[in-house]
């Protein structure tokens, strides 16, 4: 029995050592196969990785580019808004200037409109205030000079009075 083939004996499961190596082959081939799939899968997560990182790294640029640009138009926005805060103020004492008969604490404002607003709200106060004290010169107008004398009223004088004032010379020559 020593001299017969091993592929030959068939041990106890009744299988063949030939078919067993086949088996053992068909299950290293599918492992291979499998190995080769999951190899060839790490490889594409491996570029996609890659991909994702550079990518990563470009929204990283443009984020810091994009914070650059937000200071530099914030350092901007404070120079016009001081440069705009200085023109009003100066418009606000031309408005004052131009305007003497409004008094000063009428025309206020933080932009110009604001400004334009307190010129108009301040003429209407002066034009009214004008009205009221031309109304007021015209019901008391007193007239010029002396006034002129008239005829003395003899009512409720009695005779005797009547008589006296009759008599009296009057101021002519």
């Amino acid at each position: 029995m020593d001299n017969e083939n091993e592929e030959t004996k068939v041990p106890e499961n009744n299988v063949s050592a030939a078919d067993e190596l086949e088996a053992i082959k068909a299950q290293l081939d599918e492992e291979k196969t499998a190995r080769a799939a999951v190899e060839e899968a790490t490889a594409g997560k491996d570029t996609r990785i890659a991909e994702l990182e550079a990518s990563l790294a470009d929204k990283d640029g443009e984020i810091q580019t994009l914070k650059e640009n937000e200071e530099a138009a914030a350092a901007k926005l404070a120079n016009v808004t001081t440069a705009m805060d200085q023109s009003v103020s100066k418009y606000l004492g031309v408005a004052k200037a131009l305007n003497p008969s409004i008094p000063e604490g009428i025309i206020v404002g933080g932009t110009i409109e604001e400004i334009e607003q307190s010129v108009e709200k301040g003429k209407a106060i002066v034009d009214a205030v004008k009205k009221t004290m031309e109304a007021e010169a015209a019901a008391t107008k007193v007239p010029a000079g002396a006034p002129t004398r008239g005829e003395i009223s003899l009512e409720g004088l009695s005779p005797r009075e009547k008589i006296a004032a009759g008599i009296r010379p009057t101021g002519g020559s």
